[in-house]
């Protein structure tokens, strides 16, 4: 389960971590009422990443604009989910920014600090680029101070970054998390540490022994369903919802595009996978195709998606495995459609498998376009296409009314 940035923040401050002056608006009228100064900075409160890129972060410095700015968001749909909340929040100005995180490996069982100069670094890169040290017995100082050292600062910013991090380490243990980051801990002219965004994964099984955080749990279910809040499946940040278009992306920006101009036309996003990153701390390497594969499978295996709406732009490793790797996906449930056919004594089932439409734009994906051309039939239930919007828009004629809705 993940948590808001509000609420985030709400830990941060009650830790000893940094955080600004700010308030929730509930609605833009709520911003008449404002109790910090302005500048500021309006935040959807949503539960996807790259909400600046969607638009849902702005910066105003009136009361006029705070409140048409509000008014934008609040109606800004991202990754398909509108806030019930905006944070209103200082204006920070920061010379230097780093990314921190304490995240629980699950293979080695054992917690890892992350560091690294960069706050929204590359996650292709990020082997390259962040640091990391595991924690091997019982946690102490010397751990912060050694990631601090690794990320190659030295003096009292060494000694600030690493005292963050001991008190992001202390939230991990105390409330049970599986991660806790700080993207970006900003620091200004005057060497103070300011965390800025904060994200929060609560481990499903110890939601029980925290009843602070199942009040929370219950609340989040209750506005958004089961399946809305965001979770985390294999090597991707993902977001499930009820719809009947699955969606993947090679890409955060393609992906979050994909969702919301599914919504825009009517459709009903369901889940959404991210299948350029694999998790920085995977002990064995992923490639594109591994995560298309397992991708389409996860994809495949929710019976409410009729629909698999793939959007890949600009180049992609080895393009002629990947639209192998989509044929054999394609071929293997058209097989079991042909078994499943012949076990009911030939009598035709409804076909059960999705249709699958994908988006390729860009001239290194014509080799992709040359393997998978051959099945471009309704049989195959293939859709080839380079336009996004038409992408889309096919997409959505082709999931099914409901069994009661009449079609004339």
């Amino acid at each position: 389960m993940d948590l808001l940035e509000y609420q985030v923040k709400e830990w941060f401050g009650e830790i000893g971590i940094p955080v600004l002056p700010s308030q929730r608006i509930y609605h833009p009228t709520d911003l008449k009422r404002l109790k910090i100064k302005y500048p500021i900075v309006l935040k959807s409160q949503v539960h996807a990443g790259d909400r600046a890129k969607a638009g849902g972060v702005r910066i105003v410095e009136t009361t006029i604009d705070a409140v048409a700015a509000a008014q934008n968001i609040f109606n800004l749909p991202i990754w398909g989910e509108l806030p019930e909340v905006v944070l209103a929040e200082s204006k920070y100005v920061a010379s230097q920014e780093f990314y921190l995180a304490v995240v629980l490996d699950t293979a080695i069982c054992r917690p890892i600090l992350l560091g690294c100069q960069e706050p929204d670094v590359d996650w292709e890169l990020a082997g390259e680029k962040m640091q990391y040290v595991v924690v091997e017995q019982e946690f102490s100082p010397f751990y912060a101070r050694r990631l601090a050292l690794k990320m190659g600062l030295q003096g009292a910013l060494m000694q600030s970054v690493s005292g963050v991090l001991e008190k992001l380490y202390q939230l991990f243990l105390q409330k049970d998390l599986d991660l806790v980051e700080i993207n970006p801990l900003a620091i200004n002219h005057a060497g103070e540490v300011m965390a800025l965004n904060g994200k929060v994964r609560v481990n499903q099984r110890a939601i029980g022994r925290h009843p602070e955080i199942a009040a929370m749990a219950a609340k989040m279910v209750g506005h958004h369903g089961k399946n809305q809040i965001n979770t985390r499946l294999g090597d991707w940040d993902s977001l499930a919802m009820q719809g009947k278009i699955g969606i993947l992306g090679n890409g955060t920006g393609s992906m979050m595009a994909t969702c919301d101009l599914v919504s825009s036309a009517g459709g009903k996003p369901g889940m959404c996978l991210n299948l350029r990153h694999a998790s920085v701390i995977e002990t064995a390497p992923t490639t594109f195709c591994d995560r298309l594969i397992k991708g389409l499978n996860i994809l495949a295996a929710d019976k409410s998606i009729q629909v698999i709406l793939i959007n890949l732009l600009g180049s992609i490793p080895e393009p002629e495995a990947a639209a192998a790797a989509i044929v054999e996906f394609i071929s293997h449930h058209q097989n079991e459609q042909t078994s499943s056919n012949l076990r009911t004594n030939g009598n035709k089932r409804e076909f059960n498998s999705p249709y699958v439409v994908i988006r390729l734009a860009g001239s290194e994906l014509n080799a992709a376009k040359n393997v998978l051309a051959p099945l471009e039939t309704d049989a195959h239930r293939l859709i080839i296409v380079e336009n996004l919007d038409e992408a889309v828009a096919t997409a959505v004629n082709l999931v099914k009314p409901p069994a009661y809705q009449k079609v004339s």
